[in-house]
């Protein structure tokens, strides 16, 4: 064999050496930019995350209604008027904060409301509505999750406005407040409708701290 061909042990045991090197730095590289990726993660809050559905048609979805209710929310039931989609759930603190809120709309007549009880345990879901009062027109059980996967729902409580045609307009994250309402979720029903601002006028003292919005 040609002398300028051989590879000398010395050259064997230094490559051999550089590829020991080179398999122990790719998991470290790689556990370096999983735990990148997840810090950065951890600092973003969902409540500034654009929502992928704003403009598009409300998801394919049919529930059954919340127990002791008799109508089911299902993607065809929010065709044909402007409503509001409300996820709500016994065991959230923050529905509890809103839930006045929601029972004056519905005592004024602002705008159909809609609820969508997001992993509830049935009894839990009526007890709470039995208690707080039922501002829904329609409620879905939402027991698994999987509507709520669908609809984009980072928690509880969420709210979402529907156009007359079944498209997600708007989409609050966190409590609504007097605030929210007034400056951004009437008007936008407002014009919607096409019609004069509806006259909502919030109970003193009920303002939930208002929270970031989606857009």
């Amino acid at each position: 064999m040609s002398s300028d061909l051989a590879v000398s042990p010395i050259s064997a045991a230094a490559d051999k050496r550089q590829s020991k090197r080179t398999l122990l730095f790719i998991p470290i590289a790689i556990f370096v930019g999983v735990a990148i990726a997840f810090g950065w993660g951890l600092t973003r809050d969902p409540k500034l995350l654009p929502s992928t559905l704003i403009g598009k048609s409300v998801p394919q979805f049919s529930l059954p209604p919340v127990k002791g209710r008799s109508l089911g929310l299902s993607t065809a039931d929010l065709r044909g008027e402007v409503s509001l989609v409300n996820v709500f759930a016994s065991w959230c603190v923050e529905c509890r904060l809103e839930h006045p809120l929601i029972m004056q709309m519905k005592s004024q007549g602002v705008v159909t409301i809609h609820g969508l009880n997001y992993k509830d345990q049935p009894d839990d879901a009526a007890r709470w509505l039995n208690k707080l009062g039922d501002p829904y027109t329609r409620t879905g059980a939402d027991i698994n999750g999987r509507a709520g996967i669908e609809w984009g729902v980072y928690g509880v409580p969420e709210t979402f406005v529907i156009t007359k045609d079944g498209h997600i307009a708007y989409k609050h994250i966190g409590p609504l407040s007097a605030e929210v309402l007034e400056k951004k979720i009437i008007p936008l029903i407002q014009s919607l409708n096409k019609l004069p601002s509806p006259q909502f006028k919030p109970a003193e003292g009920a303002a939930a701290s208002p929270r970031q919005v989606i857009q």
